[in-house]
């Protein structure tokens, strides 16, 4: 479970966007809470035109006065929280603060100070969420700010995609916490996948009546696997809705799960039954990360041994790139 929150914010009324659900998150799960502001170096100023220090501790003496007020919300709600205002790169120092500080979830807007765009998150984001081996709670901003920053996100309908791994199960505690603070309905969405056969003439009639047979035994094994959550879930007062689908493309299944069902927030584990591998998310993740259009938490289950190689072996892609 998680005990330390990390809220980075630009100043931006995007970016604060987060604010209501930073404070759902740390009341449901009793945590600390931590904003992070970080003053970057104009653009226009380079390494022969030092930075005025005077404008400089004006701007830094701003930030705190923007921190005090965000502090404000989190106090109206009850809850303690710690500022910190950094110097250089935000995503590099954002980054760093996680890892030094024993940050475990890192609260995000997809959009901040640049404004919203084409792309479903900033740059700065993606290179927070791909670099920091974090778990992330993505919130997708509106250009018109909340009715009151100090008010919690009531979460209607939370949506957990599970495979009937172990591993993806390790998003339920989380789940639960949430939905029995705000009497959420559960809904749990699973998706048998039909088998490919590469074949570039129509498959033959065994071919099709081996894919059914195993697409009805997987669908079984679902079910079954279903109907046992279930009974383990009973003993809670959380309505409780799941879904079994067949289809050719498990990814755009689950996102239309979560389209149907009107979700608040997606709720996923990095990575699922195919286990770890050379990249930071599974393939599903990736897909809600990039396309989502709901708040998204992902839990990150990559041990920091595999996130260090893989990080390395990516700066050495991007060097190569140059």
């Amino acid at each position: 479970m998680f005990t330390h929150i990390l809220v980075p914010l630009d100043g931006s009324i995007l970016a604060e966007c987060v604010v209501p659900h930073a404070i759902s998150l740390a009341a449901t799960l009793e945590t600390r809470v931590t904003l992070l502001h970080v003053l970057e170096q104009p653009r226009e100023t380079g390494p022969l035109q030092p930075i005025d220090p005077v404008k400089w501790h004006l701007k830094k003496h701003d930030a705190g006065v923007y921190l005090d007020g965000i502090e404000a919300c989190f106090q109206k709600a009850g809850l303690k929280v710690e500022k910190s205002i950094q110097d250089g790169t935000a995503a590099e120092r954002i980054i760093d603060y996680a890892n030094n500080n024993q940050v475990d979830l890192i609260v995000l807007s997809t959009h901040g100070a640049s404004g919203l765009s084409i792309w479903n998150m900033s740059s700065v984001v993606q290179k927070i969420i791909l670099r920091a081996n974090k778990s992330t709670l993505l919130v997708r901003p509106h250009p018109s700010p909340p009715a009151s920053a100090s008010q919690e996100i009531r979460y209607n309908r939370l949506f957990i995609g599970l495979d009937g791994s172990a591993r993806a199960e390790l998003i339920l505690p989380v789940a639960i916490r949430i939905a029995n603070r705000y009497k959420s309905k559960l809904v749990i969405g699973t998706v048998v996948q039909k088998p490919e056969i590469m074949n570039r003439l129509p498959i033959s009639k065994e071919d099709a009546q081996m894919i059914d047979q195993i697409v009805e035994r997987n669908q079984k094994a679902s079910a079954h696997y279903l109907e046992q959550l279930l009974a383990q879930l009973s003993q809670t007062d959380i309505e409780i809705k799941t879904r079994l689908i067949v289809s050719e493309n498990k990814t755009a299944a689950l996102h239309n799960m979560v389209e149907t069902e009107n979700a608040d927030m997606v709720l996923l584990v990095a990575h699922g039954h195919s286990g770890l591998g050379r990249w930071p998310y599974g393939s599903v993740a990736t897909s809600f990360i990039d396309y989502g259009s709901t708040s998204l938490l992902i839990i990150q289950d990559l041990p920091e041994g595999d996130f260090k190689t893989i990080n390395t072996n990516m700066a050495t892609i991007e060097n190569q790139g140059h």
